[in-house]
């Protein structure tokens, strides 16, 4: 008998045993630093912000079936909201979260409305999102409110070290980043139970069907942008205050969309594991060989880790499509999840 198989089985049947699991393996999680230096903090935190991120994209896409190539939009709005406020105008990021999320809102609003209200689907919706982020890019390269070009920089020792302020060392972000990811999987898994999580699953798998069933295609399409660039919004505070500076050329960039959207598809799309386990296997692979090539070629090498998340991209579609944890589950005997 298969102990993991099992365990993963009554998480999939049992919906209170499954959070069960997931508050042991936070409970892990709660106390790994004891044993991790900065460095390990700090790749930590990013498999955390890639599975929060990762969820949030994953609920238009893997939920509701609508791509979006240009979520980079949603984080760079976030990080400048969020450091416009506390560095202009003195307000904790824990309060600039509201605005920044309300504005990233408008703008999925926006984009959401003149693409499903217009019937842009598929690789043109993905176009729309990618011209509105680069739109926003040359917005912020240009306007010298916020340094242009040259970048927007927070200051590292300004309000100490605290939670509220997210000024702090690797291990204040590593925990504030656990706790996004949880509550992210958490908000996700209920959000796929609900009614409007069946109406994504509908519109996903065939929006005329949906409609002919009475489900309302433009409001569910618009609640799954909305839902995502909120997310995505609030690991956008997070991430700028953990760099401590914002360049329109990186924050805006495509490259910075594809990064996020790896983790959901390489682990599985459409599942709430996926894009945690995504995230848990690119992440530490992809900074491990940033690491090696740099100790090999002497410097830094940009892009090294984008060339490994294509090679690990084509390997998956070769060898498992739906991604790592359908195949995990099958290898599991673990039932399929109920949509």
């Amino acid at each position: 008998m298969n102990p993991f198989g099992t365990l993963a089985r009554l998480a999939d049947e049992a919906p209170r045993r499954a959070l069960v699991l997931l508050a042991a393996f936070v409970a892990v999680l709660l106390v790994a630093p004891a044993l991790l230096d900065r460095y390990l903090l700090s790749v930590f935190f990013l498999i955390f912000w890639f599975a929060t991120v990762g969820q949030a994209w994953n609920v238009m896409m893997g939920f509701c079936g609508q791509l979006s190539l240009g979520h980079a939009l949603y984080v760079g709005l976030g990080g400048y909201i969020g450091a416009i406020l506390w560095v202009k105008f003195g307000i904790a990021p824990a309060i600039a979260i509201v605005p920044a999320v309300l504005t990233a809102m408008a703008f999925g609003a926006v984009i959401g409305w003149l693409g499903f209200r217009f019937g842009i689907e598929g690789v043109y919706f993905a176009l729309l999102t990618i011209a509105f982020a680069e739109v926003a890019r040359i917005g912020f390269d240009n306007w010298s409110f916020v340094g242009g070009a040259a970048g927007f920089f927070i200051p590292v020792t300004a309000g100490g070290g605290s939670p509220w302020n997210l000024r702090g060392g690797p291990l204040l972000f590593y925990y504030v980043a656990l706790a996004m990811m949880v509550v992210a999987f958490l908000l996700c898994a209920a959000l796929r139970r609900s009614k409007i999580g069946h109406a994504w699953l509908a519109v996903r798998e065939d929006p005329e069907a949906a409609r002919a069933l009475g489900v309302d295609v433009f409001r569910a399409k618009m609640a799954a942008v909305l839902v995502s660039s909120a997310m995505t919004a609030v690991a956008g505070v997070v991430y700028a205050f953990y760099q401590n500076n914002l360049f329109p050329s990186q924050t805006f960039d495509i490259a910075r969309s594809i990064e996020m959207i790896l983790a959901p598809i390489i682990g599985g799309l459409g599942t709430l594991f996926g894009p945690v386990l995504g995230a848990f296997i690119l992440t530490p692979l992809g900074q491990t060989l940033i690491a090696l090539v740099e100790k090999v070629a002497g410097r830094a090498i940009p892009g090294v880790n984008l060339v490994f998340y294509g090679a690990a991209l084509m390997a998956i579609i070769w060898f498992s499509p739906n991604g790592v944890w359908p195949w995990l589950k099958k290898k599991l005997g673990i039932p399929e999840e109920r949509s």
